[in-house]
């Protein structure tokens, strides 16, 4: 269960983590990564944070072993915004691929209507008119 609270600090992570990695980062093999969002386990002992990374593969991977390369610098700069804290959630950091799903989805999507275009379905009231069919008789 989501308190109020959890949801405040996974915020707040949210946001540094987002500046820190877009402006503060000098890491060569960062390329366009975005925090798509931020969990806080109940205890605040753990923030589950999910990254979308764009380039191939390779990119990819090279941007999450950089980053987490610099998780120790993410959780300090986290510490630093929430000095209110006792201790700061560790981070643990994850690829989000929700977007790719999201496009494959709507590929397959453009495929079936594609293919109902070149077959369209026959209709009830079709099978109804044909000369077979038993209510015409």
């Amino acid at each position: 269960m989501t308190t109020r609270r959890t949801r405040q600090i996974a915020d707040t992570i949210q946001q540094v983590l987002g500046t820190v990695i877009q402006n503060e980062l000098k890491d060569p093999r960062i390329g366009f990564a975005t925090v798509t969002g931020v969990d806080v386990s109940a205890d605040l002992s753990y923030a589950t944070v999910r990254i979308s990374v764009m380039g191939d593969d390779l990119e990819q991977d090279e941007t999450m072993q950089a980053l987490e390369h610099a998780r120790g610098y993410l959780r300090r700069r986290v510490a630093e915004e929430l000095r209110h804290m006792r201790s700061v959630p560790e981070l643990r950091l994850y690829r989000d691929t929700s977007l790719e799903y999201t496009n494959h989805i709507e590929d397959v999507l453009r495929q079936v209507e594609h293919e109902r275009l070149l077959n369209p379905p026959r209709l009830d009231d079709e099978d109804e008119d044909a000369p077979d069919s038993p209510r015409s008789a």
